[in-house]
């Protein structure tokens, strides 16, 4: 796997962590190292989310705990490393490479969704 050990590090510190990013938002990260699998091959499980303090459906949700589903050439196939980009959409597969892009791109997608919906935030 690309990602380095100090970048999985990194990633793995976070496990529990919950931030309150804007009035009435909240970050939490779950990750958690596993025994690597065809779906885990980076041998972590992980939930990187954005989502309302008073709870409801994630507005933004990069994670492994499920298949979804990717054309490609006439056939389906699935990827575990996916994400959601709105709290009604049932995932994309995500190219996970490295912890760190895995964390930018989270950090993107966090940043584009609280501009989208004008809510103040320092990202």
């Amino acid at each position: 796997m690309l990602t380095n050990d100090s970048e999985l590090e990194l990633l793995l510190s976070l496990d529990g962590a919950e931030f309150e990013m804007a009035p009435g938002m909240i970050v939490e990260f779950a990750v958690r190292r596993t025994t690597p699998t065809q779906q885990r091959p980076h041998g972590i499980s992980y939930a990187l989310v954005l989502r309302p303090k008073s709870g409801g459906a994630p507005w933004v949700r990069f994670d492994n705990a499920h298949a979804v589903g990717q054309r490609g050439r006439g056939r389906r196939r699935v990827a575990y490393d996916h994400w959601h980009r709105t709290a009604e959409d049932d995932g994309r597969p995500y190219p996970f490479s490295t912890a760190l892009k895995l964390l930018e791109d989270f950090w993107r997608e966090v940043k584009r969704t609280l501009d989208e919906k004008d809510i103040p935030n320092d990202l």
